[in-house]
């Protein structure tokens, strides 16, 4: 059994960073997570490497008592899920503490987002300058086929099939899937690139479709401040991923079927697009008129 914090968190991070291709973002969290677990047991005079399931509650009730988001909760849960995995796959226990552990009800966050209306709002907000332009085909396509922030900065024009309606694109852990893109969107897309996008470029080059000042890449500060200036005033805080949750609550309003759209998203297990099965008033009221006799 291994000894002290450092070398099976260590050993942890680099596993989940060659084999599994993890970005450097979600290893940073990761890090961060064990560190607070770490510190947690300590006060009991408990090892990272020898916790159990009733420190992992204990942990989690804490973190909830503390104010902490339910989104939070959900990424400790997964950390030391992904540590009781590797601590098995080294021998360095025999049963999984984590095996069947449920997340109490209370702490899933249905998203919370923009209506069809407002969301319409919010796409016509960006007008006049190329670098509006540019804004209004970002926040088009990220509504049009659910992509994360660091998925849009970098897309490339040559990812996009304009013939075909769709993108390719690098999501997590290096995995590449196909996503729609709605004739509005290609065409506001096609409008960006033939017109606005070489007067942000001027004589440079860049495989980058997303251009901010100067011809340089985008960035996701940048990504964030132009969505926190174009939702100003709208019924809900808008974040990257909002437009994101916006994008695929309203295709399964629309009747999307949760498999196709658990391809779309980019997510390998289907409980996580559940998330966005949570029946609204407007979708029961739908699904009412559609299939009753007298709807």
């Amino acid at each position: 059994m291994l000894n002290g914090m450092i070398d099976l968190t260590e050993r942890f991070l680099s596993y989940i960073t060659v084999e599994k291709g993890v970005s450097a973002n979600t290893v940073e969290a990761y890090r961060n997570d064990l560190k607070k677990f770490k510190n947690f047991l300590h006060e009991s005079n408990r090892q990272l490497s020898e916790f159990s399931r009733h420190d992992i509650t204990l942990f989690l009730t804490d973190l909830r008592d503390a104010g902490n988001q339910a989104s939070t909760l959900a990424r400790n849960i997964a950390t030391i899920r992904g540590l009781a995995k590797f601590m098995l796959i080294e021998g360095i226990i025999d049963d999984d503490p984590v095996e069947n552990l449920s997340t109490p009800k209370g702490w899933k966050r249905v998203p919370r987002i923009l209506g069809i209306e407002e969301m319409a709002e919010m796409l016509s907000r960006p007008t006049g300058s190329p670098m509006a332009f540019r804004d209004r085909a970002i926040l088009e396509l990220m509504y049009s086929s659910g992509l994360r922030a660091s998925e849009v900065i970098f897309v490339k024009t040559g990812d996009i099939n304009f013939e075909a309606g769709f993108l390719t694109v690098m999501g997590k852990g290096s995995k590449e899937r196909v996503v729609p893109i709605n004739e509005y969107t290609l065409s506001t897309l096609s409008s960006y690139i033939e017109n606005s996008r070489p007067k942000m470029l001027g004589k440079r080059t860049s495989p980058y479709l997303f251009l901010a000042k100067g011809g340089k890449p985008m960035t996701r500060q940048r990504l964030w401040q132009l969505i926190k200036k174009y939702s100003y005033g709208l019924s809900v805080k808008v974040s990257p991923h909002t437009l994101r949750h916006c994008f695929a609550s309203h295709l399964l309003d629309g009747g999307a079927d949760l498999r196709a759209l658990q391809k779309m998203l980019g997510h390998s297990d289907i409980s996580t697009t559940q998330i966005y099965t949570t029946v609204t008033p407007e979708r029961l009221k739908k699904l009412h008129k559609q299939h009753h006799p007298r709807g």
